[in-house]
């Protein structure tokens, strides 16, 4: 099941935090690419990059090309970047016939389940990595700082929509099975256009691994990881920087 906001609720997205919003993420990402890689980053490969708002971050320092499954996402991308390329694909099974001094996953990897798919995922980033390059990627949620029931509310920037439009989202996440390797996030669109109030629901399954289930999977392709943390709104997110040997 394609989570809505991906699909018929895609229109949404513009609204939910304006591409600056991302620049400090993107600049983090970029210090640490280029403290990192044993090679010269001039191109960069974003894979789930949704409607491209890191990508607008990241093409003032790179040449960016975009990875996403959702055709409605991409067009979005395309809008906000028309000099970047993309491509429509599953970030499990991709193949590019180019390989890239840098990739970024973007947080599409939380939408990883099992082990099975989120190895894959990293299988395909070494294969398209050149040598001394870097792949940078981090969880949302661990076990170890997944909190049950957690809520949250964001209204949308007066500054970005238009005047008959009012929008609020709120997330849930709830763990049915504490013994698998998944748990749900409700979100609500509460819409109001024109003052005419509807509510939509979409829920997304989202997977949740140990920190050393992340780690083990990362070294199994190849690379050389390294652990770094980022502070965002108060939290801090572990973050691995990935090298490829050569």
């Amino acid at each position: 099941m394609v989570p809505r906001l991906y699909e018929d609720l895609s229109w949404l997205w513009p609204y939910w935090g304006d591409p600056s919003n991302y620049a400090p993420f993107c600049q983090n990402v970029t210090r640490l690419i280029r403290k990192h890689a044993r090679r010269e980053v001039k191109n960069l490969l974003n894979i789930a990059c949704g409607g491209g708002k890191n990508i607008y971050n990241l093409k003032q320092d790179f040449s960016v090309t975009g990875l996403d499954l959702s055709p409605s996402m991409l067009q979005l991308a395309r809008e906000l970047n028309p000099e970047c390329r993309f491509n429509q694909a599953d970030m499990r099974c991709f193949s590019l016939d180019e390989k890239f001094d840098a990739i970024l996953v973007d947080d599409g990897i939380c939408y990883m389940t099992s082990e099975s798919d989120l190895g894959s995922v990293f299988e395909r980033c070494f294969s398209h990595l050149h040598p001394g390059g870097v792949m940078f990627v981090g969880p949302d949620e661990t076990r170890e700082t997944f909190i049950q029931n957690k809520s949250a509310v964001t209204n949308s920037d007066s500054r970005f929509k238009p005047d008959h439009l009012d929008l609020v989202f709120v997330e849930n996440d709830f763990d049915p099975d504490p013994l698998d390797d998944h748990y749900e996030s409700l979100i609500l669109y509460i819409i109001r256009e024109n003052g005419i109030l509807r509510v939509e629901e979409d829920l997304h399954i989202l997977g949740l691994f140990s920190m050393d289930t992340w780690r083990r999977l990362l070294r199994v392709p190849g690379f050389e990881v390294v652990e770094e943390s980022y502070n965002e709104s108060g939290r801090e997110y572990l973050e691995f920087v990935c090298i490829k040997p050569g």
